[in-house]
């Protein structure tokens, strides 16, 4: 167990060894940096706390200054923010999506669009994963056989095998078929885009509805929405995962708008995610593992395949001193078994260096 994550090397339990992490999900490594630990403190000071909702109110001052400090780093027209990040996908799509509309999602969309789907009052349509043939396959039947609205929802890095949507060709399909697009930005904020706002703002594409959480490079808890003014106003009154559930722990409030100003103005973190990435993902080649995960991406997948000889490896490389994510059916499909590891700034080439040493060895104690 482990008893801190503040680095890339967390606090272990008493005799315990103190694992490398591979598999956490801070990417520009904000914690114990002072002023996230000050941004925490500032929302402890602006108790009283998460036993209050925020329907129709604008919540805490935090809240807001939040809020306008994620339109100033992303741009749009107005932005709510979520208890989490799998609330504002939950919310969009059961709120959004009526009884004659369509809602298109990459068949490898994360959990919280796809239950999103199975909420709303409307038909859903998978496309093969990253195909825009697929997707505009799919349009051009439900154009012929629909009038009613569509909305396409898309990751813009995939949590698993860290590659990116082909967002340039979706936005051109979605301009052509009228259809609404939303992106969730939740892998690629922070590293990719100027400024680290994400694969958007990287690609110049403008999308209806964007939406990211607190809990990957900003290293706090919570979500968000940008999209038009209308509809976001409409949201406060009738989204249900936003209304009816407690707004965020003011600390974690804090802790993200102190994470927000150090992602805009340190690019050197940006730059050592990116740089530590390819390192790792050109070792791990080099040993014979196949590693996947694109360019620029801070998720490098080992893809292993049968389930029991990832979890094996997964279990060697814990006693051998590294931590990383195991992926087992059906968080992906079946004989499709991967250990998902991720870079943070804060890891040094020494570390990365280690991790592969580690592979190697895990590998081998394996038989």
């Amino acid at each position: 167990m482990l008893e801190s994550s503040e680095g890339p090397v967390p606090g272990g339990g008493r005799g315990r060894v103190r694992p490398l992490l591979q598999g956490d999900g801070q990417r520009i490594g904000p914690h114990g940096h002072p002023r996230r630990a000050a941004g925490d403190h500032a929302g402890v000071q602006q108790l009283p706390g998460p036993h209050q909702r925020r329907p129709g109110q604008a919540g805490l001052p935090l809240h807001r200054e939040l809020e306008e400090t994620l339109l100033d780093w992303l741009g749009g027209d107005d932005c709510l923010v979520f208890t989490t990040g799998y609330a504002v996908n939950l919310g969009v799509l059961s709120t959004l999506v009526g009884p004659d509309d369509q809602v298109f999602l990459d068949s490898s969309c994360h959990a919280s669009l796809a239950d999103g789907a199975k909420m709303a009052s409307g038909t859903t349509a998978f496309f093969r994963h990253n195909s825009v043939e697929s997707l505009l396959k799919r349009m051009r039947t439900w154009r012929r056989q629909s009038e009613g609205g569509a909305l396409v929802a898309v990751d813009t890095v995939y949590s698993m095998e860290g590659d990116r949507a082909p967002l340039r060709q979706i936005a051109d399909l979605c301009d052509e078929y009228g259809a609404r697009l939303l992106v969730d930005e939740a892998h690629a904020l922070g590293v990719l885009g100027p400024k680290g706002a994400g694969l958007s703002a990287e690609t110049s594409i403008q999308p209806d509805l964007v939406m990211g959480t607190f809990s990957k490079s900003l290293a706090s808890c919570g979500g968000f929405l940008i999209g038009p003014r209308s509809v976001l106003d409409w949201f406060r009154i009738a989204c249900r995962p936003f209304l009816f559930t407690a707004s965020g722990v003011p600390a974690a409030l804090g802790a993200a708008l102190a994470a927000v100003r150090i992602a805009v103005e340190e690019d050197w973190r940006r730059e050592a995610v990116q740089a530590r990435a390819a390192q790792l993902r050109a070792g791990l080649c080099d040993l014979g593992f196949e590693a996947g995960g694109d360019p620029g991406s801070p998720i490098v997948p080992v893809h292993i395949g049968d389930d029991l000889q990832a979890a094996l490896l997964w279990r060697a490389l814990l006693d051998h001193g590294v931590y990383v994510n195991c992926a087992l059916a059906p968080a992906v499909s079946l004989k499709r078994a991967l250990l998902r590891t991720s870079v943070m700034a804060t890891h040094t080439e020494r570390h990365i260096d280690d991790a592969l040493h580690i592979f190697e060895v895990a590998r081998s104690s394996l038989g």
